[in-house]
């Protein structure tokens, strides 16, 4: 469990193509503090487990095993040797909530349509497939590329957020250009909420 505040960028140092998988690897600092082996860590807001951890340095090379149908469904689909990745470690039971809960289950891909700053702001207009525009809601929560943002305008097919400096300077938003993709997750209550009233009527 995730709650979509990242704690910093990684950088994508190889993607290579095996029989059985992708292996990525990232390069990481803060989020590499303590992580080991069979540890899980928000890549983009996919969840993905360490496979192998690399170089003693005060930056560490992180290995994940990406299977075919985490590789289609993420948007780690389109990075290369250079990208930038938000991460972020999982909640502890301890820890405070700062955003909203995040599963690390990607439920779609969205498009950048516009992104401008606006005052000290930006403004992210993100088209978004029908089977996660049925959970947006206006001041509701969506995480978008592992980011915990509230919702600010319901479009027919997309969504509207804001983007506070601190936000922008932090994550690998500072990268993204219009048409880019960004991995969507959805809030989960509002899932379990859309289950329930929906086997309310079937019944």
């Amino acid at each position: 469990m995730f709650t979509g505040i990242v704690e910093e960028t990684g950088t994508v140092e190889r993607i290579k193509p095996t029989a059985k998988s992708i292996e990525l690897t990232i390069r990481a600092v803060l989020t590499a503090r303590g992580l080991k082996v069979g540890d899980s860590l928000a890549i983009n807001g996919c969840c993905l487990t360490v496979v192998k951890i690399g170089s003693p340095r005060k930056s560490k090379l992180l290995q994940f095993d990406l299977l075919k149908e985490t590789w289609e469904r993420t948007n780690l689909q389109f990075a290369s040797t250079g990208s930038l990745v938000n991460l972020e470690r999982p909640l502890r039971a301890d820890g405070r909530l700062g955003g909203h809960f995040v599963t690390g289950h990607i439920d779609g891909i969205g498009r950048i349509t516009r992104w401008r700053k606006s005052g000290q702001d930006h403004v992210l207009d993100i088209a978004t497939p029908a089977e996660v525009m049925r959970y947006v809601v206006f001041k509701g929560s969506i995480a978008v590329d592992g980011i915990s943002l509230t919702v600010s305008g319901v479009q027919k097919k997309g969504f509207r957020v804001w983007i506070i400096p601190h936000t922008y300077g932090l994550t690998a938003l500072r990268k993204r250009n219009i048409g880019d993709a960004l991995n969507l997750e959805a809030d989960l209550i509002g899932k379990y909420v859309q289950k329930f009233v929906t086997s309310a009527s079937a019944a």
